[in-house]
């Protein structure tokens, strides 16, 4: 995928001209993977029409579904210590997730022929979107910032992780567990494996849900990585190919109404389905060292929550007052703060993802 295809300024440019800028960077990269790979546009095994097809199904369908969420006074509670020029999102509905999620999950499933790793990272997916709409439902039912408790909801997460795992165990080959390095290397993980599959089913789907916090943001940045993954198991695992494929499309169909402006955000439903659909398939797929690449944008937002907490802890007074890394945390708001506008943001962040998904492929 060509990063070039993607913006790297946002000066004087609209959320819709950028959302129009990433729509046709990626429908025309997802033609130029078939192309290169030598699969016709109507071809089984082919990404850019079931990507096309999952993007104008939830586009249509979010036009539906928005005016529901917002009759039903679904409106986002925003936390008065983060910066201050998101107040004025306060009301905008949330738990966009419940449309586009569930119509990308069963695309993939009808175009893969109810393909048994499909129907597997689909549950996965919708698990822990169930999860996501748990926590969006005690937010606005409590109309506060606190949805359900950390624990429970790490509890959940690595409940139906464990489950996954187990399924894999009993069904997939035992060369599951070596993992598979750039330039042909393997490193054989035994047991290990295991912890680490657990680990990052949790890991990436907290990552997403960090990464979901301005406009376009998570959708744009999840759109690109799951294209790139597409193309990355295309060749072993085609069917899953198509499950990437129809997720990015809908990410691309949620961008209708959640570009900035939004009229929607996709919530926890949407940003904990994504990273548990991407860290799925990797598994499945042997491709971890593919989504540590792919996933760049979402773990230095991470590491950017990691760092800011260590750090005021590790520099607190007598009068138990820290310094601050960052402006803020995650990464975004940080560079909201010395300035950049939402969509500079956006913009060069959609960038970045751009130029991990060309290298992730390169290196494979």
């Amino acid at each position: 995928m060509d990063a070039k295809l993607i913006p790297d300024r946002s000066v004087g440019v609209s959320g819709y001209q950028l959302f129009l800028t990433l729509g046709a960077g990626i429908s025309i990269a997802s033609l130029v993977l078939d192309w290169l790979a030598g699969r016709s546009l109507f071809s089984s095994t082919g990404l850019t029409l079931p990507l096309v097809v999952c993007a104008l199904a939830t586009a249509g369908l979010g036009i539906w579904v928005v005016p529901i969420l917002r009759n039903l006074k679904a409106g986002q509670i925003i936390r008065q210590d983060g910066p201050q020029a998101h107040l004025k999102k306060a009301g905008t509905p949330t738990m966009g997730g419940i449309f586009f999620i569930p119509a990308a999950v069963m695309i993939a499933l009808i175009w893969s022929g109810f393909a048994v790793n499909v129907v597997a990272v689909s549950a996965l997916t919708l698990a822990y979107g169930t999860i996501g709409w748990l926590d969006d439902w005690q937010i606005l039912r409590k109309k506060s910032n606190k949805g359900i408790s950390p624990r429970t909801k790490l509890a959940l997460q690595i409940g139906f992780g464990v489950l996954f795992c187990l399924w894999m165990m009993f069904t997939q080959s035992v060369d599951l567990t070596t993992l598979i390095l750039p330039f042909g290397l393997m490193l054989p993980l035994g047991i290990l494996f295991w912890l680490l599959a657990g680990f990052v089913l949790v890991a990436e789907s907290n990552a997403t849900n960090l990464t979901d916090g301005l406009d376009g943001l998570a959708g744009g940045t999840g759109a690109i990585a799951l294209l790139g993954l597409a193309a990355l198991v295309a060749p072993t695992s085609p069917e899953l190919a198509i499950f990437c494929a129809c997720l990015s499309g809908g990410c691309l169909g949620f961008l209708v109404h959640n570009h900035n402006p939004a009229r929607v955000f996709m919530g926890d439903t949407g940003s904990l389905a994504l990273g548990g659909a991407l860290a799925a398939v990797a598994l499945l797929s042997h491709s971890l060292f593919g989504l540590l690449i792919l996933s760049g944008i979402f773990l230095a937002e991470t590491l950017s929550v990691i760092a800011q907490v260590s750090y005021y802890k590790a520099t607190k007074n007598e009068q138990g007052i820290g310094k601050r890394l960052f402006k803020m945390a995650p990464l975004h708001h940080h560079f909201e703060l010395i300035g950049w506008s939402e969509t500079q943001v956006v913009s060069r962040f959609y960038s970045v993802g751009g130029f991990l998904a060309l290298l992730c492929l390169l290196l494979h």
